[in-house]
């Protein structure tokens, strides 16, 4: 098995069938990787209908890390990726084959990259898509090309399997990444780091009078997507959570309370 894989977390967000889980078990165990988060899971992933379709990956379904929220399920990764059911004005969609290979470039460190799947029934949302830094589209026949959970995992893993093993001269051609992403950090903050900060950013730009509380959650989305295309490094995230404390400072030193105080 390439040791890059294991830097690799697959993500479902609310999986709603047992069975699609365990199906994703093996198939992950089939390709090599080893760390599966469930975020907010609507069934039981150890019930027998899960087992049964892992077969001999069992010991994935009883390893997975249960979270209730996206934010918890990248804890600790700095590269993520998200899969594209429908169209979202804000993502530029690459093919799998160009943009997984990313996942398990430059010598990461363990469980450090995800990969993130939506529920079967709907996809991810665009609030649950702000969280990746580049987007994935499965080609399919555009007649129907909604595929099973499992299926879309198992594409996907295969992707990444090959990109992970030295490839041989009659592999097919692969697809060229967007240039716009050719100059991406190679080893960003953690993602739990820039939603820390996205936290102090949003409480400093409604206590300045920038942000209202009903227009917010819109605004903050944009932020999003320009940090997340920035891809910030982690002293550069200190560095701009730096500059929010000082103009907080700087607001609270500014304010009427403040100068009747003195």
């Amino acid at each position: 098995m390439p040791t890059s894989l294991n830097s690799v977390r697959i993500i479902l967000v609310e999986p709603a069938g047992a069975r699609n889980i365990g199906s994703v078990a093996r198939v992950m165990k089939n390709m090599g990787l080893l760390h599966l988060t469930l975020v907010n899971p609507q069934c039981d992933h150890l019930e027998e209908s899960a087992q049964h379709m892992a077969v001999h990956a069992k010991e994935l379904l009883e390893a997975a890390q249960i979270v209730q929220t996206i934010p918890q399920g990248l804890a600790g990764c700095r590269r993520a990726i998200a899969t594209l059911g429908r169209p979202y004005a804000d993502a530029i969609p690459e093919h799998p084959r160009a943009a997984l290979p990313w996942l398990v470039e430059d010598d990461l460190e363990p469980n450090s990259t995800a990969l993130i799947f939506g529920p079967e029934d709907r996809g991810l949302s665009n609030d649950e898509l702000s969280h990746a830094h580049r987007f994935i589209t499965i080609p399919a026949n555009p007649v129907y090309p909604s595929l099973n959970l499992a299926q879309a995992v198992a594409i996907c893993c295969y992707e990444l399997h090959e990109a992970a093993s030295d490839q041989p001269p009659n592999s097919p051609q692969v697809p060229k990444s967007n240039p716009a992403l050719q100059t991406l950090n190679p080893f960003p903050a953690p993602i739990n780091e820039l939603e820390g900060f996205y936290q102090h950013l949003e409480s400093l730009l409604l206590n300045i009078g920038y942000l209202q509380p009903h227009t917010a959650s819109s605004r903050m989305k944009k932020f999003r997507r320009l940090f997340n295309r920035a891809m910030p490094s982690s002293d550069e995230v200190t560095m701009l959570r730096g500059i929010l404390s000082q103009m907080q400072w700087a607001a609270k030193a500014r304010s009427p309370d403040s100068e009747k105080e003195n």
